[in-house]
C-alpha cells in the first residue's frame, strides 16, 4: 500500500540529494575549468590491422582509427602523438603511464574494465554469414541452416555462439579463417560464419575470386561478440574521458565521423 513519507524525513532526503547533486555538480566543475589545460594527448596503435590502423602503401600509419585519434586531437584544440607497438604491448605501455590512451578496434570487455576505463563506444562489429554467390536461397537462421554445413575457426566466440543457437547446423571447425572461408570458395561447406567486417573485404576483395556474398544478420550478440568497440585509458582519468566522449560525440553530430566511416568502409558493413 502507498505511504506518504513523513515531512521531515522527505526534508532529510531531499536535503541529501541536494547534497549529492551539487557535489556531482562541483566535481563536473572542476574537470571542466581546470587551469592546466592538455596540449597533447598520447595515443598508442598498431600498425597491422587494416582498415582500423595500418600502413599505405608509402609506409604512412593510416587508418580509421588514426584518422578518428587525429580528428578527436583536432577538435580538443591538442596536438596528437600516436605510436605504433606490437598489440600485446599496448595496455602495459598504458597501464605504466607512459600514454595517454589506446585506440586499436579493442572491444569493450569486462576483463580489460577491471584495469582500464573506457570513451564512449563508437563502432560495433557484427558476427555475419558468408555464402557461394550461387548457392540455394537458404535463409541463414538456425531452420534455415539446419543440417545444411558451417565453417568456423575453432575456439572462437562464433563458434561459441553457433554452439547455442544453430545446434542443428553441421559445424566444421578450421584452425584459422583462411581455411574456413578457402572450404566455403571451394563449395565443400555451405557457409562461413566469422567477423563481419573481415567477411566484407574478404568478400569483395581479389582474394575470394567473388565467389561469396553477406547473407542474413548481422548479429551484435554482447555475450559472444564484445560491447562494442572503444578508446582505452587508464582508470580515473576521467577529464580525458570526458575530452574523449565529448569530441566523438561532436565529430558524430557534425557528420565528420561519418566522413571517415565512408572514407575507410566504402562498402557497407551492416
Amino acid at each position: 500500500m502507498f505511504r506518504i513519507l513523513p515531512i521531515w524525513l522527505f526534508a532529510v532526503l531531499s536535503s541529501a540529494f541536494n547534497v549529492s547533486v551539487l557535489a556531482q555538480d562541483a566535481e563536473d566543475a572542476t574537470l571542466l575549468n581546470d587551469p592546466t589545460q592538455r596540449t597533447i594527448i598520447r595515443f598508442l596503435t598498431t600498425d597491422d590491422f587494416p582498415p582500423f590502423n595500418g600502413k599505405d602503401e608509402e609506409d604512412t600509419l593510416t587508418g580509421f582509427n588514426i584518422d578518428l585519434a587525429r580528428s578527436i586531437c583536432q577538435d580538443q584544440f591538442t596536438e596528437c602523438d600516436i605510436k605504433v607497438l606490437p598489440w600485446d604491448r599496448l595496455l602495459p605501455v598504458l597501464k605504466a603511464g607512459n600514454a595517454d590512451a589506446v585506440i586499436a578496434a579493442h572491444r569493450v570487455t569486462a576483463k580489460i574494465a577491471r584495469d582500464f576505463s573506457f570513451s564512449r563506444r563508437y563502432f560495433y562489429t557484427p558476427a555475419r554469414f558468408a555464402v557461394r554467390r550461387n548457392a540455394p536461397p537458404f535463409a541463414t537462421t538456425p531452420t534455415g541452416l539446419g543440417g545444411r554445413s558451417v565453417a568456423v575457426v575453432r575456439g572462437s566466440a562464433h563458434a561459441a555462439y553457433l554452439a547455442a543457437f544453430f545446434r542443428n547446423a553441421n559445424v566444421t571447425h578450421f584452425d584459422t579463417v583462411e581455411l574456413a572461408r578457402e572450404a566455403v570458395m571451394n563449395g565443400h561447406i555451405d557457409a562461413v560464419f566469422d567477423d563481419g567486417i573481415g567477411l566484407v573485404f574478404w568478400a569483395n576483395g581479389g582474394s575470394s575470386k567473388a565467389c561469396c556474398v553477406l547473407r542474413g544478420g548481422p548479429y551484435f550478440e554482447p555475450r559472444y561478440f564484445g560491447d562494442g568497440i572503444a578508446i582505452i585509458l587508464r582508470k580515473g582519468d576521467r577529464r580525458l574521458q570526458r575530452m574523449l566522449n565529448e569530441s566523438i560525440q561532436r565529430l558524430q553530430a557534425n557528420g565528420k565521423f561519418r566522413e571517415i566511416v565512408d572514407k575507410f568502409f566504402p562498402i557497407k558493413i551492416y
